[in-house]
Parts: C-alpha cells; structure tokens; sequence
C-alpha cells in the first residue's frame, strides 16, 4: 500500500515536473520572438518548437532559431513596374522640347522667312507699298521744284513785259516755257483776243477769265497726280498690318493648343512675326501721311503761283484793249503817284 502511494505521488511529482518545463519553454520561447521582432501567433513553426523544447537535463539538441531576415534584402513587390511618371513626362521636359525646336533666327529677315503664308502676303504688300511711297516722293518732288522754277521765271517774263504780244515773243524762246502753264495762258489770251476782233472789250476779258480759269484748274490737276497714292497707302497701311497681326496672333494660339503647353517660349515667335507686320505697316503709313501733308502744302503755293499768272495775263490783256479803244496820245503827260510820308 505504501508502495502504491509512493508510485502514485512520484509520477504526479514528474509530470508537475514536466508541465513546469514545458511552461519555461513557452516563457522563453515568447521572449525570444519578442527580441527578435516576430510576432506572436503569426507563426505556427515557432508555437511548435517551443512545444517541442525537451526538459532542462535531456540530452536533446535545441533546434536553431532562423536568423532574422533583414528589410533591405527584400525586394519590393512592384519593382518590375516602371514608375508612372515615366509614361508622361513632366511640364519643364515637354516645355525644354519645343524651345529647342524652335527657330533661332530672330532678326526682321529670319521672322519674315518662319512667318506664315497670309503674314509674309502682307508684309510683302507692305514693302510694296513702301517703295511707291519713296517712288511718288522723288518724282513729286521733281516735278514740284521744276514747275515752281518755270513758274517763277514765267512770272518775272509777264511782269516786264509791256504787252501780251511781247511777253508771248519772250516765252517763246525759252525752250522749256514752251508747255508750262504760263506759256498756256499767254497763247489763249491772245487767241481770244484775235477771235474776239471787233467785239466789246468786256466779253472778251470774261471769256479769257473764264478760259485762263479751266486751265489753271487743269494745271492743278496734273501736279495733284500721285498724291492719292500717299493719301491711300497712309490711311490704308496701319489696318492692313493690323490684319497680319492679329492673323499671326491667331496662328500663335493655334500653336499653343496644339503642343497643350503654356511656355512663353513656343509663343513668342509667333507674336513677333505678328508685330513685325504692324511695324511694317506703320513704316509705309507714317512716311505716306507726312509726304501727303508736304505736297498739299507744296501744291497749294504752286497754285497760288499760277493764279498770280493768270491774274498778270488779265492785266495785259485789259490794257491791250484799252489801247485799241482809246488810243495813247503823243503829248499826254506821265503822273506819277506821290507816296504818303507818315
């Protein structure tokens, strides 16, 4: 009986024993995977093996603990993949792009030759205009000074001459007065006169008013041609530069949709092709407009010349009929006009 006990208390001791084991070995077990940093529960390996620990005093071997895996040996999952960035490249390449792409050449021949085909149309229409306002200025110019010249020397003939008869003999040798104007009125003068024999003086100083009076207003008319010219290009010139303008504007902006990209880069050229048609226009407009204003004034002193001529012929003419009606006695005296001593 005691035997029995004995037994009975000995193998409750060992397996108390044993449980007290296996307890140190979960303890220890749970401290070793906190040092290592793996979690609890997420591993059944490590349960097993601590469940497996043998009792303190066997001679079975621990199983090793799996060395830590470090983080930096692990490639991540969506290594393989090319970043997202890479399918659309940033603003600042794009923009870096088109500016190398664009043309370098900035000076008036080089924006005139990358302009588009309505831009280069005006500007070329423009120069155009630019060169027939220079040509209408020397010819004008020409033109002006040689009929003032042959007026004022046609002027000075009329006033010394003592008779419509004589001042005709006097401009007929001058070679260049032979078409002027003044040579004009002189030779319907004494037309007139010549058809008018025998009639009343004063039809016949109405009637050379009123032809002296047609051909003054054709003269005015000949030295007018080509100042039209000057008045069109500089009312006309500003808009049409204005047209290539907003033309490149437009095209520049059309552009800008196109690349779907906001660099001052891709819209400068365009906006200076376009300025340099409004800087065209404004080159033939301005010249156009100062050389129109000179020539009104020019024209209007050579009319005055020529009316002062025609006035001359007039003169001459009255005193040729008065002449004929009332013929000058030898022994009538000269009274001269005595000035007024203030």
């Amino acid at each position: 009986m005691m035997s029995t006990d004995d037994g009975r208390l000995a193998t409750r001791s060992g397996l108390r024993g044993s449980s007290g084991g296996i307890l140190a070995a979960l303890v220890f077990g749970a401290l070793l995977c906190a040092l290592l940093g793996a979690p609890l529960g997420t591993s059944p390996a490590v349960a097993q093996t601590a469940a497996s620990v043998p009792e303190a005093g066997s001679g079975a071997t621990p199983p090793a603990a799996a060395a830590p895996v470090s983080p930096f040996d692990t490639a991540p999952a969506d290594a393989a993949a090319p970043p997202a960035e890479a399918a659309n490249p940033p603003p600042g390449i794009t923009n870096a792009l088109l500016a190398s792409a664009l043309p370098r050449d900035l000076s008036p021949w080089g924006m005139f030759l990358n302009a588009v085909l309505p831009v280069k149309l005006v500007m070329l229409g423009l120069a155009f205009a630019s060169l027939a306002t220079w040509t209408v200025w020397l010819a004008k110019t020409l033109e002006l000074w040689n009929a003032k010249r042959l007026a004022r020397r046609g002027f000075e003939v009329l006033a010394s001459a003592t008779s419509l008869r004589a001042a005709e003999k006097e401009l007929a040798k001058q070679p260049q007065q032979a078409r002027s104007p003044l040579a004009r009125f002189v030779a319907a003068a004494v037309g007139e006169a010549d058809r008018s024999e025998g009639l009343a003086s004063e039809g016949v100083k109405d009637r050379a008013a009123t032809l002296l009076s047609r051909i003054e207003a054709q003269a005015g008319r000949v030295i007018l041609r080509g100042t039209g010219v000057l008045a069109t290009i500089g009312a006309t010139a500003p808009f049409v530069g204005l047209f290539g303008t907003v033309w490149g504007i437009m095209d520049s902006f059309i552009g800008i949709s196109k690349t779907n990209t906001t660099n001052l880069a891709v819209v400068a050229p365009g906006i200076a092709e376009a300025l340099l048609a409004t800087a065209m226009g404004l080159i033939a407009a301005i010249p156009a407009v100062v050389m129109y204003n000179g020539f009104a004034r020019a024209i209007t002193g050579y009319r005055a010349q020529l009316g002062d001529a025609a006035a001359e012929v007039l003169r001459h003419l009255s005193r040729d009929l008065d002449r004929e009606d009332f013929p000058r006695k030898e022994a009538a005296p000269v009274v001269r006009l005595r000035q007024t001593v203030e």
